[in-house]
C-alpha cells in the first residue's frame, strides 16, 4: 500500500497541495530513521537520500514535511492514549464518588431517625427508665458495636467463626458506617492522586482508608498484596502456618509476621495474625486480616525475644474488576497505606516498561531500593539470628555497636582484593545512634543531608567504605588528605508520586588519604524518601551505599543512613519560606517574604526522633580500630546534624524584625563572602559598600540589596539555590520553592540563546555582561531588566562553586 502525504510548503520548487507517494520500502527507511532520531537535521536527511537509493526520487523538502507529519501524528497518538486513561480513571473515580454520596446518604438518614427517636423519648416523661436493650450506641454519628467474643477453640469451625467476623467488620470500615472517616489533609483530589484517602476518628486505634484504581486484575493484586515482604519494606519476615480451605471457595491462613524496629529507642514487632480470602456476591475479592489471641480463642504462641507482641484491628482489601480493565481498591490499614503506592508503581512499570537510568529496568531499580531499604532495617535492629553481636562501649552509651562475622552476612559483600587473593576473615560493623530533635520538619532535614553532603559526611571514610567494593587495598582512615571536589546527581528512577528517588551520587576528585590511592570517582547508590513536606506523618529517610563503576544488579550493598519518624503529627507553617541551601537560616526584614513570627509560635512544638545507622566492612583483626572510628564518625555526624537542625529551626531565627544570623552556622555569612570576593576577583569593583562590621553586615547588605542577586548550581540543568530579598520578589518565590525554579526557565528564547553564547566566556573570563531584556517569574509575569551582571562565584581553594546573577532596575511590565 502506498503511503501518502502533502506538502503544504509553497517553496523549493513545490506546489501547495501537492502529494507525494511513498512505496512500502520507502516508509520502513524513513520509519527506520524516525526510530533513531525523531528530529534529523538537514545534513542527516540528505545522508538518508544519499544511503538509501529508494528516496532518490524524493526531495530533502518532501522529506522534512514527512517527519513533521509523522512528529504529529505521535503526540496526536500520545494525547489519545493519555486523555483515554484519564477518562477511564475519571470514570472510576466518578463511581468512587456516587457510592461514597450513597453511603453517606445512607448514615444521614439513619442519624435523623435516631436524633428523632431519643428526641421522643427525652420528651416523652412517662418514661421512668431508659430503654437498655439496643445492642448500639450512637456516639458522634457512628455505631459502635458491643463486642461480644465469646471463648472458641481453634478448631477450622472457630477459626471460620473468627473470620467471618473480620469479614464483616472489615466491610463495615471499608463500605459502611461503622467508622467517620475523615479526610486526609494535604491530599489532592484528581485521577492522578495517589488515592481517596481518610483518617479514623472515634474509633478503637488509629486506622486509614484509601480508594484507588490501578491497571491490575484483581487476582494480581491480591497476589500482591498477600506477599507482604515484596511491598513493606518494614517486614522482615510472614510465615504461613497453616492455611485451611473453606466451603465457599476462599482459604483461611493462620500467619506470624516479624516488624522490624524503625528506630534504636523501639522495640521490633510480631503478629499472630488470620487471614480470610473470599469472593463475595458481585464477584469482588476480599483479602481481611486480625491479629489472633487467646481472648478470642485463636491459638496462642509463645512470645519470641527481643520481639514485643502487637495487635492488628480488622483490616485488609476490597478488590472490585473495574469496567475496561484494573481495579478499584479499597483499602482499610491499621498499619502502613504502602500498598497502594506499590500496587501503583507496578501498574506504571508494566505499561512503561522502558529502561530508565543506566538501561536499568523499572522492576531493577525496585528491587535495589528494596535491598537498600531491606539491608538499612536489618543492620539497625541487629538481630541475634543474623549473626549480629553487641561490642562493648567506650564507657559513653551514646553510639551502640554491633559487629557481624557470620559467613551468610558477607556472602553480599565483595571482599577487598590483595596481590590477587581475596582478603579473609572479615567482618561488618554497624554504629547506630538515635537523638530527638525540635522544631525541624524532617523533610526539610533529610532534603538538606541529601544536597549538601560535605556539611556532614568525611571524604576519608567514604573513600574507606567505597574501597570494600572496588577491589582496592586500603587501611584504616587517618587524617584528612582528600578532599571532595563536587558531588554529582545523577537519577534513576521515582515513584509515582514523587515520594521516593533513586539516584547514583558521584564523588568527583577524591585525591589521596595515607600512602593508599584510591578512585577520583566514587559511587554511590542514594535512596531519598520523605521529602514531601505537605505529607501527613511521614518519616523521611536517606540512604546510601557505595558502589563500583559497573553497577551491576547484584552489587554488594552495605547501606547506611538516616531515618526520622515524626512524633507529633502537623506541619511547620514557616516551611514553605525557608530555604536549604547554605543561606537556610535567613532572617529578612518586615517587608516581602518574611517567616512570619505568628508561625514560629504554631511550629514551635513539633518533635521528630532521627536515627542513625552506618555500616562498615573490616578484617577482623583491626576491629578495635574500626570501632574506635566508627564511634567518632557518628558522633560528629550527630554534632552537625545538630548544628544544621538548629539553623533550620523556625525557634532559631527569632520573632523580632530585622536580621539575626544563627549561631554556630556560619555558611550563610561564607556564601555572601564568595560572593562579594568574587565579583570584585572578576569585574575590579566592589559589589556592596565597604562596611567595619564584618561578615553579619555583609550577609544583611547582600540581603538588602536593591538589585535582584541570584546564585544557580552548576549543573546539567541549573536551579537556583539562593536568592536575596529583591531576587525573591523578581522570580515571585520563596525561598524554599526557589529550588524548583530552573534557569532556562525565567528566561525566553532569545534570553537563553543569550545566555548560551555568554555562558563559555562566563567559566573562562569569570563573567559576562548582559544586555537589557525580558524574563519571567515563576508565576508568569514578565519582567523588565536594564541590564544583567553574571559571575562565577569561587570558593576558598578558588574552585567554582555556583554562578550568581544580578539583575539591575527591574521591573514588572
Amino acid at each position: 500500500m502506498m503511503a501518502v502525504t502533502s506538502c503544504k510548503e509553497g517553496k523549493g520548487g513545490l506546489d501547495n497541495g501537492k502529494y507525494v507517494r511513498y512505496t512500502p520500502e520507502q516508509v520502513e527507511a524513513l520509519e527506520r530513521l524516525y526510530h533513531e532520531c525523531p528530529k534529523p537535521s538537514s545534513i542527516r536527511r540528505q545522508q538518508l537520500i544519499r544511503d538509501c537509493p529508494i528516496l532518490s526520487n524524493i526531495e530533502p523538502k518532501q522529506i522534512k514535511v514527512w517527519f513533521q507529519n509523522r512528529r504529529c501524528r505521535e503526540k496526536q497518538r500520545k494525547e489519545a492514549s493519555r486523555l483515554q486513561a484519564v477518562n477511564r480513571k475519571l470514570t472510576a473515580m466518578n463511581k468512587l464518588l456516587m457510592e461514597e454520596n450513597d453511603r453517606l446518604q445512607k448514615q444521614v438518614s439513619q442519624l435523623v431517625y435516631e436524633n428523632g427517636y431519643f428526641r421522643q423519648q427525652t420528651q416523652n416523661t412517662a418514661l421512668a427508665t431508659t430503654d437498655t436493650s439496643c445492642e448500639s450506641v450512637v456516639t458522634s454519628g457512628q455505631h459502635h458495636l458491643t463486642p461480644q467474643h465469646p471463648p472458641r477453640d481453634a478448631s477450622p469451625a472457630g477459626l471460620m467463626s473468627i473470620a467471618e467476623e473480620t469479614l464483616a467488620e472489615f466491610l463495615s470500615k471499608a463500605t459502611g458506617t461503622a467508622v467517620e472517616w475523615v479526610q486526609m489533609p494535604g491530599m489532592k483530589p484528581g485521577p492522578d492522586s495517589i488515592g481517596i484517602i481518610a483518617i479514623s476518628h472515634g474509633c478503637p486505634g488509629v486506622a486509614a482508608r484509601a480508594c484507588g484504581l490501578v491497571g491490575l486484575e484483581p487476582t494480581k493484586v491480591a497476589e500482591i498484596l498477600k506477599d507482604r515482604p515484596s511491598w513493606f519494606r518494614d517486614c522482615r519476615s510472614v510465615d504461613v502456618i497453616n492455611v485451611l480451605p473453606t466451603a465457599n471457595g476462599g482459604t483461611i491462613e493462620l500467619l506470624y509476621m516479624q516488624i522490624y524496629a524503625p528506630t534504636t529507642l523501639a522495640p521490633a514487632r510480631d503478629f499472630w495474625l488470620l487471614r480470610y480470602t473470599s469472593i463475595l456476591d458481585d464477584g469482588s475479592l476480599v483479602v481481611c486480616e486480625r491479629s489472633l489471641s487467646n481472648t478470642q480463642g485463636g491459638p496462642s504462641m509463645p512470645l519470641v525475644q527481643p520481639f514485643a507482641r502487637a495487635e492488628m484491628l480488622p483490616s485488609g482489601y476490597l478488590i472490585r474488576p473495574c469496567e475496561g480493565g484494573g481495579s478499584i481498591i479499597h483499602i482499610v490499614d491499621h498499619m502502613d497505606l504502602e500498598a497502594l503506592r506499590h500496587l501503583r508503581q507496578i501498574s506504571h512499570e508494566v505499561t512503561h516498561s522502558n529502561n530508565t537510568g543506566w538501561g536499568r529496568q523499572p522492576v531493577a531499580l525496585r528491587a535495589l531500593s528494596q535491598r537498600l531499604s531491606r539491608g538499612f532495617n536489618e543492620a539497625l535492629n541487629g538481630f541475634t539470628d543474623e549473626g549480629w553481636s553487641l561490642m562493648g562501649n567506650d564507657g559513653i552509651d551514646d553510639v551502640t555497636i554491633l559487629v557481624n562475622s557470620s559467613p551468610s552476612k558477607m556472602l553480599g559483600v565483595n571482599l577487598a582484593f590483595a596481590n590477587g587473593f581475596p582478603t579473609v576473615n572479615t567482618s561488618v560493623l554497624c554504629a547506630k545512634a538515635s537523638m530527638l530533635l525540635q522544631n525541624v520538619p524532617p523533610a526539610v532535614l533529610v532534603r538538606f543531608l541529601r544536597e549538601h553532603r560535605s556539611e556532614w559526611a568525611d571524604c576519608n571514610i567514604d573513600a574507606y567504605s567505597a574501597s570494600v567494593v572496588q577491589s582496592i587495598p586500603c587501611t584504616l582512615p587517618g587524617s584528612r588528605i582528600g578532599s571532595f571536589g563536587g558531588q554529582v546527581v545523577l537519577p534513576l528512577a521515582h515513584t509515582l508520586e514523587h515520594e521516593e528517588f533513586l539516584e547514583v551520587l558521584k564523588l568527583e576528585n577524591i585525591s589521596h588519604f595515607q600512602d593508599t590511592i584510591v578512585p577520583r570517582d566514587l559511587f554511590l547508590l542514594q535512596l531519598c524518601s520523605g521529602v514531601d513536606e505537605n505529607a501527613v506523618g511521614n518519616c523521611a529517610e536517606l540512604i546510601f551505599a557505595p558502589i563500583d563503576a559497573s553497577f551491576a544488579d547484584d552489587a554488594p550493598l552495605l547501606p547506611s543512613g538516616f531515618r526520622i519518624i515524626p512524633l507529633d503529627i502537623g506541619s511547620d507553617p514557616s516551611s514553605p519560606n525557608r530555604t536549604l541551601d547554605l543561606a537556610s537560616a535567613l532572617e529578612v526584614g518586615s517587608n516581602g517574604n518574611r517567616i512570619s513570627g505568628d508561625s514560629l509560635g504554631n511550629g514551635g512544638n513539633m518533635r521528630s526522633v532521627m536515627t542513625i545507622a552506618f555500616q562498615f566492612a573490616f578484617e577482623n583483626q583491626m576491629q578495635e580500630n574500626v570501632a574506635s572510628m566508627a564511634r567518632q564518625y557518628v558522633r560528629s555526624i550527630i554534632s552537625s546534624v545538630q548544628r544544621v537542625a538548629l539553623a533550620l529551626s523556625p525557634s532559631r531565627l527569632g520573632s523580632s524584625p530585622g536580621f539575626c544570623p544563627p549561631l554556630g552556622s556560619p555558611e550563610a555569612l561564607t556564601l555572601a563572602r564568595w560572593i562579594c570576593c568574587s565579583y570584585r576577583c572578576h569585574l575590579g569593583a566592589e559589589l556592596l559598600k565597604p562596611s567595619n562590621e564584618g561578615g553579619e553586615s555583609i550577609l544583611k547588605t547582600l540581603w538588602h540589596h536593591s538589585d535582584a542577586i541570584m546564585c544557580c548550581s552548576l549543573k546539567v540543568l541549573p536551579v537556583f539555590t539562593f536568592a536575596n530579598q529583591a531576587g525573591l520578589d523578581m522570580l515571585e518565590t520563596t525561598l524554599i520553592a526557589l529550588q524548583d525554579i530552573t534557569l532556562e526557565k525565567i528566561f525566553d528564547d532569545h534570553g537563553r540563546k543569550t545566555l548560551c553564547n555568554e555562558f563559555p566566556q562566563i567559566m573562562q573570563q569569570g563573567f559576562a555582561c548582559l544586555q537589557g531584556g525580558v524574563c519571567l517569574s515563576s508565576m508568569g509575569r514578565p519582567v523588565s531588566y536594564e541590564r544583567a551582571v553574571a559571575w562565577k562565584v569561587l570558593n576558598e581553594e578558588e574552585n567554582a562553586h555556583c554562578i550568581c546573577f544580578m539583575f539591575v532596575n527591574w521591573s514588572f511590565v
